[in-house]
């Protein structure tokens, strides 16, 4: 599996807010090369394969917020760029209520051609992203099933954070002005479900707030959905930097 792999697609790289954004689940793309890993069209355009609706979330965002946005470009199931290297999840056999053949029996060579092929570029172009936005703050953004194994989530909006909780907590304290939806902490994953990688990696080596959105997927079925709450996620998110002293509420 020598073929070249396109792992990120950068949009508005010259904006200069100081804010950067990153959706790594945002395409359900399987390149050729992957031979679909032997999955349905069905579990191809479900939930398991990518975050629907987090792109067009994600570009409004970067429109309103004049800020660059990093977007995977190929399938979770190949490689979950928001999983280091050693995670179980980071090429799944199973997701959700589907086997992934593809990713059954990968030998150590196999599973290091896609570290070398998707995630070590994808997060070499979030580092260097950062860099020349000389980045104040990051957000990544995510969608996530109403139900899922069968069980039903009240959560229509998680403010996710790991140690650093800077920007959260002013996320949180101000989402009465902006969102009137539930909106909870953590939920529906938290730190324990090893969903902070990127965050980790980028935002708190960095030292800069930083925050991981998660959306429910039926909110923003349709354009019009993710426009509109995008728009009322832009004027949170610049209500909540104004929280965290003159530096950001330049932003």
């Amino acid at each position: 599996m020598n073929a070249v792999v396109e792992p990120a697609i950068v949009t508005r790289a010259d904006a200069g807010s100081g804010i950067v954004l990153v959706c790594e689940h945002a395409s359900n793309h399987f390149p050729d090369v992957y031979d679909g890993l032997g999955l349905s069209e069905e579990v191809r355009n479900s939930h398991a394969a990518w975050d629907p609706g987090a792109l067009g979330v994600a570009e409004r965002l970067s429109e309103k917020l004049d800020a660059p946005l990093i977007a995977g470009a190929v399938s979770r199931l190949i490689y979950d760029c928001n999983r280091p290297p050693d995670a179980p999840g980071a090429m799944l056999t199973r997701s959700e209520a589907y086997d992934i053949p593809g990713n059954i029996g990968l030998s150590a060579d196999e599973k290091a051609a896609r570290v070398a092929q998707i995630y070590d570029p994808f997060h070499a172009t979030v580092s260097a992203v950062l860099d020349k936005a000389k980045a104040r703050v990051m957000i990544t953004v995510h969608s996530f099933t109403r139900v899922y194994l069968g069980q039903s989530r009240a959560v229509e909006i998680g403010v996710l954070h790991d140690s650093d909780a800077r920007l959260a907590d002013a996320m949180l304290k101000t989402a009465g002005d902006h969102i009137a939806l539930v909106t909870q902490r953590n939920a529906p994953y938290g730190p324990g479900d090893g969903v902070m990688h990127t965050l980790k990696k980028h935002g708190i080596s960095r030292g800069i707030p930083h925050v991981m959105l998660e959306v429910r997927n039926d909110l923003i079925e349709t354009p019009e959905a993710r426009e509109g709450m995008a728009t009322q996620l832009a004027a949170w998110l610049h209500h909540a930097l104004s929280q965290l002293g003159a530096e950001h509420a330049r932003i």
